[in-house]
């Protein structure tokens, strides 16, 4: 009796996003009395999360990853490379996976302050991974959603990116990284499998077929490949498909909810898109409210700035915070601690990101 209960509170503790999102599904299709709708345009964006998550998946098992990550730890500057590795690398393999990374790395390496580089990881993930279409599941998603032009999208995300990446930089400089030993490798460790000469081009082919410049059907390739010759690369995270099919419904619930009334206020879409983020994560914030405005420039900062305050505001942040307190020694920051230091640098960095927002509004036009 006691196992089960034990299973069944770690599934609630690992999956309660996904618990929560099939609530929200079941309540919102209650109040209109009808099965929940799918549009064409979610299932494609499932789609495309499907076949990025078994490219990644393939990269990752390949061993490229860790091979990245050892020649990093051997370099002098560490928490400079460290953080701006997790920025750079988020934008192509999600900020999630960036972490999945370059936390573990770190937590091996005998280094001071290894709970404010973690920190500072989660935002430059969380920074960083805003800047591309496929950087995050939110930014695919509204990219894909409104249709967006990828010079534009850019454009839009440039300064956001680009004052993070600056004010990163200047914060690792900050950081005493005396007592700096190298990651011990065992016996081949440092062996790349020969699939990453499948899986990189792989990703490079999807990656075009984002950005519509080959046409989006050379997927299942990708996935016929993993089913004959590569099973391992289809153990993806699933749970969390089926969490934005949930929210996809849901969100299409409630904008039946409220007439389909569009949101025009651009300063209204920002704040609300933030602040909703910081209770329910800023993916499925950027599922529900983009279905109620077309105001897609501040919808996307909105959930980009929302993505820092709270452990909650990203599921990136929920990695970094767990990761950490998994690999800590006695001899480090408690747990108390180190969730009061998360939450002071993320709003922070969120405050910041909101000033930001403010000053480019009155000076550039697409907002």
């Amino acid at each position: 009796m006691k196992v089960w209960i034990s299973k069944l509170l770690d599934f609630l503790k690992k999956e309660w996003l996904l618990i929560v999102s099939f609530a929200g599904l079941a309540y919102t299709s209650l109040l209109i009395k009808k099965f929940p709708t799918f549009s064409f345009n979610d299932l494609e964006i499932l789609y495309i999360l499907l076949i990025l998550f078994i490219v990644i998946k393939g990269i990752e098992n390949s061993g490229l990853f860790s091979k990245i990550s050892r020649v990093i730890g051997g370099i002098k500057n560490v928490p400079l490379i460290l953080i701006l590795s997790t920025f750079f690398i988020s934008m192509f393999v999600t900020n999630d996976v960036a972490l999945i990374i370059m936390v573990p790395l770190t937590m091996k390496l005998k280094i001071k302050r290894r709970d404010i580089i973690v920190i500072l990881e989660a935002v430059a993930a969380n920074a960083g991974s805003s800047f591309t279409p496929f950087g995050n599941p939110q930014n695919l998603y509204l990219y894909w959603y409104y249709g967006l032009d990828p010079v534009e999208f850019f454009r839009v995300m440039a300064p956001f990116s680009g004052t993070f990446l600056i004010l990163l930089i200047l914060a690792s400089f900050l950081i005493k990284n005396n007592n700096i030993q190298d990651v011990p490798i065992k016996k081949d460790d440092s062996k790349i499998n020969s699939t990453v000469f499948v899986y990189l081009p792989f990703l490079l082919i999807f990656i075009l077929a984002i950005l519509r410049v080959l046409p989006i059907i050379v997927g299942p390739i990708i996935v016929l490949y993993s089913i004959i010759f590569d099973r391992k690369s289809l153990k993806i995270d699933y749970a969390l498909l089926i969490t934005f099919l949930c929210f996809f419904g849901a969100s299409n619930n409630l904008k039946i909810l409220l007439n389909d009334e569009l949101l025009l206020h651009s300063k209204h879409i920002f704040l609300l898109s933030g602040i909703t983020s910081q209770i329910m994560s800023n993916v499925p914030a950027a599922l529900l409210i983009s279905k109620i405005t077309t105001k897609w420039e501040a919808l996307l900062w909105g959930v980009s700035v929302g993505g820092f305050g709270s452990i909650i505001g990203s599921l990136a942040n929920l990695i970094a915070y767990r990761l950490y307190n998994t690999g800590k020694t006695k001899e480090e920051t408690g747990t108390l601690k180190f969730t009061l230091e998360f939450l002071t640098i993320g709003f922070i960095a969120f405050f910041i990101g909101v000033g930001l927002f403010i000053i480019l509004k009155d000076l550039v036009k697409y907002f």
